[in-house]
């Protein structure tokens, strides 16, 4: 029997009413943080508040498949055709340093260029570009603003809790638990710390061999959906540098994507999971995995990365220069749920103020070659 797909109505969203003034509290904690880290984050330029540390900037294209299923092909994905791409890998942690110290969550930021139709973002509709920012595990640790306000607060401050030590690590989780002892015993936010948990486990892998989720959910035209960015297996067997030692240099991922991509090109698969059970499959809840049982992923697209050189100290400033959101794409693709409806001010408001302290113009590129120059 045929899988019955949640159609997506608004809804399937819940109201927040504290919604806005949580946000703003954030925005205002991100704002600072960005600008005091042109001092304090150890580079002498102002950092992101998540993914800091960029690995490479990737020439990439995109190929949008032809003979979808009709649930598949929805929105972007309902015209098949190439499309030129940007793809910027990243460190997920708010800082910058040596690879061992920032932990194995990393993203995958990808930018897709020459997609008609307006942007979800207002002052800035016409860019003709749309993205994705993804990270490598199907669950997240956060699920509201509300609750984003101490586990921000507790991310960026996060080195001078462990550099105590064990009391320190105690105090870090005891502290996210209780949300800063702001939450009732019955509603500790148990869900979230064991995500991060088991996020925090993910073992280091070259980036070219990890998948990478849509943090929530997101509209796919009638549906709801969840998307990931894998691994071609063909491609994926090929990878000769699979055993990342963090604690062996100072840098290990730059290094391994950098030497891969030199030698060869590399392939990802698009893919799109469709909702077919709200309770098992929730918009709203990030720290549960969606059964690929229920609803199995399946490609829409190819990512190619054809070989090339991305060693030179160039790139990480092209790199520096881009921004990444969620919410620079068509209506069809709306991030859905209150934590991923959050990330829309925070990082337009990041981006702005991490420009301008960096002296960089904050312009949409409209092609690959506008960034890198003509391919080679």
């Amino acid at each position: 029997m045929a899988a019955q797909f949640v159609r997506y109505t608004p809804d399937v969203e819940d109201d927040d009413p504290d919604f806005d003034r949580n946000l703003q509290t954030v925005i205002e904690k991100t704002e600072s943080y960005i600008a005091e880290s042109v001092e304090a984050g150890g580079t002498g330029r102002a950092l992101r508040d998540a993914h800091a540390k960029g690995y490479g900037l990737v020439r990439g294209e995109v190929e949008i498949l032809d003979g979808l299923a009709p649930e598949y092909a929805q929105g972007i994905y309902a015209t098949p055709g190439t499309h030129d791409a940007l793809i910027r890998f990243s460190n997920g942690s708010p800082h910058a340093g040596a690879d061992a110290r920032l932990g194995a969550a990393t993203g995958l930021a990808l930018k897709i260029f020459d997609i008609p139709g307006p942007t979800l973002l207002e002052d800035e509709p016409d860019t003709g570009t749309f993205d994705y920012a993804n990270i490598n595990g199907p669950i997240f640790f956060c699920n509201t603003v509300e609750h984003y306000l101490f586990i921000q607060e507790l991310f960026l401050n996060a080195p001078a809790y462990f550099s105590q030590g064990r009391p320190g690590a105690r105090r870090f989780f005891t502290e996210f638990v209780t949300g800063k002892g702001t939450l009732d015993q019955d509603n500790w936010a148990w869900d979230e710390f064991l995500a991060f948990l088991r996020l925090s486990k993910t073992p280091p892998a070259n980036l070219l061999l990890s998948s990478y989720w849509t943090m929530g959910a997101v509209r796919h035209g009638d549906h709801i959906a969840k998307v990931r960015i894998t691994p071609d297996p063909s491609y994926a067997a090929a990878v000769v540098r699979r055993t990342i030692d963090p604690a062996s240099a100072q840098e290990v991922f730059r290094p391994a994507l950098q030497a891969e991509l030199q030698e060869q090109p590399y392939a990802f698969d698009i893919q799109v999971q469709l909702c077919t059970d709200l309770e098992r499959m929730p918009v709203e809840d990030t720290t549960v995995e969606w059964p690929e049982q229920l609803s199995p992923s399946v490609t829409v697209a190819r990512l190619r990365l054809p070989q090339q050189d991305i060693s030179g100290p160039e790139n990480l400033e092209k790199m520096d220069s881009l921004s990444f959101t969620p919410w620079r794409v068509t209506a069809e693709h709306a991030p859905l749920g209150n934590i991923m409806r959050a990330r829309k001010e925070v990082y337009r408001r990041s981006s702005i103020e991490r420009h301008k302290l960096n002296q960089q113009p904050r312009t949409e590129p409209r092609s690959a070659d506008e960034v890198l120059g003509p391919a080679r």
